[in-house]
């Protein structure tokens, strides 16, 4: 079993008051470092928020085929809506472990936005990864689901502003050239940030994927700038009931989530630079953010992207009873600015790029 890292912890009042420190920021961004920076003492109101979430996720997961159907968007890769058997796993077999809701979070600079802003060079027809709505699903089939998703991502992106604040510091002092307050402006004024909502589904023992480490989610870079992520729910849906209730109510009402996960090697792995791979856990009152490639060629180099895979709960100990619900919201510039100052190489030039080399056949 791999070991057990404590990433670097700050709480939200230093970084409201710009106390963090540079060697802080290096233990937790730099060439060194694993990449991952908890933030604790968050708003009070993300205990609630993350519950409700992710109890969608189960909801969502278990809804009836023709339903999650009506979520899928295959011009878009995927990227947007509802997804599962769409990917392929490291030992080429369908990933049918887990399932994936991605929502445009353009809702955070304007609540009339369900995608990013095409531009002369990027459109819907072009690049309908970031250029397609939102497929949200109706209220009458999941009542509450869209403010659900959308009130925790905002507070999510809200945090990850304050974290960008506390990264241009850095980079203005040690990056020659480096645009004041470039990383803030990215993360609060984006229109191309996505929210990704995932189910791993319980498995029985005939699903047994025990076998190399990250076979649930193979090991890889996010492409963004900071990714904000909660801690797992792990939820026993033999006990729990995931099915949507018949209510007149505007919401769902939130499951019941286990105190701990059944087994102590699922979760969030990340590769260290000498090649060792560490375990990181996030307490549930905390948002972690890792560093992605559009950070690394923004800081050029000063902070690093770091491979990292997850695990969900094994068969053996699941025995068809624990799902794994979970957020991941990946902050990303605009498709037209820049990530890379010296080539002049645009996020939207890059992410088609990635997008390209990750696409499902």
């Amino acid at each position: 079993m791999a070991a057990q890292a404590q990433a670097v912890t700050v709480s939200l009042k230093d970084l409201q008051s710009g106390n963090v420190s540079f060697e802080t920021l290096q233990q937790a961004f730099g060439p060194d470092s694993l990449g991952i920076l908890v933030v604790k003492d968050v708003p009070e109101q993300f205990p609630k928020l993350r519950h409700a979430a992710l109890s969608y996720a189960s909801y969502l997961g278990n809804l009836p085929q023709a339903e999650l159907e009506k979520l899928e968007n295959a011009h878009a890769k995927y990227l947007t809506g509802w997804s599962l058997g769409k990917e392929t796993l490291k030992n080429g077999k369908a990933d049918t472990f887990k399932g994936s809701y991605y929502a445009n979070c353009a809702f955070y600079v304007d609540a009339a936005l369900e995608c990013a802003k095409p531009t002369a060079e990027f459109s819907e027809e072009t690049f309908p990864e970031y250029l397609s709505p939102n497929l949200w699903p109706a209220q009458n089939v999941l009542p509450g689901f869209k403010p659900a998703v959308t009130d925790l991502c905002s507070l999510i992106i809200d945090v990850a502003v304050l974290v960008a604040r506390a990264c241009d510091r850095f980079a203005e002092k040690e990056i020659q050239g480096y645009p004041k307050g470039y990383l803030e402006h990215v993360v609060s004024t984006s229109n191309t940030t996505k929210a990704r909502l995932l189910h791993y589904y319980p498995q029985g023992k005939e699903d047994a994927a025990d076998g190399d480490e990250d076979d649930w989610c193979a090991t890889h870079l996010d492409h963004g700038c900071l990714t904000g992520l909660t801690s797992a729910m792990f939820i026993d849906e033999k006990e729990t009931d995931t099915a949507v209730p018949a209510t007149t109510d505007s919401s769902l009402p939130t499951l019941n989530e286990l105190p701990a996960s059944p087994d102590p090697s699922a979760g969030l792995y990340i590769k260290s630079r000498t090649g060792e791979t560490f375990q990181v856990k996030i307490p549930r009152d905390c948002i972690a953010f890792q560093t992605g490639e559009a950070l690394e060629r923004i800081t050029a180099g000063k902070f690093k992207a770091v491979p990292h895979f997850v695990r969900g709960v094994k068969a053996s100990v699941s025995d068809g009873r624990i799902a794994r619900n979970t957020l991941a919201v990946f902050t990303q510039p605009n498709l037209g600015e820049e990530v890379d100052i010296e080539q002049h190489l645009t996020f939207g030039e890059f992410a088609r790029g990635v997008v390209t080399k990750n696409t499902v056949s």
